[in-house]
C-alpha cells in the first residue's frame, strides 16, 4: 500500500463517518445541544469539514472548497469566511442551527473529492517537505495530513456520540 492508497483509504473512512453521523437525523436534532455547552452534530461536521478544507487546500496551494465553489453563501453563517471553528463558543456554534443534512453532506463531499484529488497523486517522498515553519520542529506535510485525519476522526465520533444519544432520546 502506498502513501497515496493509504491517505485515501484513511479519508474515505471519514467521508462513510460522516454520513453515518447524519443518517436519519432531522435539522432540529443536527442542532440540539444535549448538555449546555457543548457542540452540536452540525457543528461538529461543519467543523471538522471546515478544518480539512483549510489545511488540504493550504499544502495543495489551491483554494478551499468553501470559498472557490461558494459554500460560504450557501451555508449563510453569521461567522467571519476565514472561520474555521477554533474557539468557538456556545454562541458560534448556534450559528450553524438549521443547517441541513444534505447542505453539510454537500459541503463535506466536495472538499473529500478535492481532498482526494490531491492525496492520491502524493508520494512517498512528497510527505517530508516543510509546510509550516511556525513550530519547532517544522511541520512536515505528512503530518500535517495526518493532523487533519486525527482532527476528523475525533470530531466525527463525537458526532456519532451525540447522533446516539439523539437517537435514544426519541
Amino acid at each position: 500500500m502506498t502513501s497515496a492508497e493509504l491517505l485515501t483509504d484513511a479519508f474515505d473512512r471519514i467521508r462513510q463517518n460522516v454520513h453515518d453521523a447524519v443518517e436519519g437525523l432531522s435539522e432540529r436534532e443536527l442542532s440540539t445541544v444535549v448538555e449546555p455547552g457543548t457542540n452540536t452534530v452540525a457543528w461538529l461536521l461543519w467543523h471538522l469539514t471546515r478544518v480539512q478544507d483549510d489545511h488540504v487546500a493550504e499544502v495543495a496551494g489551491h483554494q478551499q472548497t468553501w470559498t472557490a465553489d461558494g459554500w460560504a453563501s450557501r451555508f449563510e453563517l453569521s461567522l467571519p469566511e476565514s472561520d474555521t471553528g477554533y474557539g468557538h463558543g456556545p454562541r458560534e456554534v448556534a450559528a450553524l442551527d438549521g443547517v441541513s443534512a444534505d447542505l453539510l453532506l454537500g459541503y463535506h463531499d466536495a472538499t473529500h473529492a478535492r481532498t482526494l484529488d490531491y492525496v492520491r497523486g502524493l508520494t512517498d517522498a512528497d510527505l517530508p517537505r516543510v509546510v509550516d515553519q511556525r513550530w519547532d520542529p517544522p511541520v512536515t506535510l505528512g503530518v500535517r495530513l495526518i493532523s487533519v485525519v486525527d482532527d476528523d476522526i475525533q470530531h466525527s465520533g463525537q458526532a456519532a456520540l451525540l447522533r446516539g444519544i439523539l437517537l435514544r432520546r426519541r
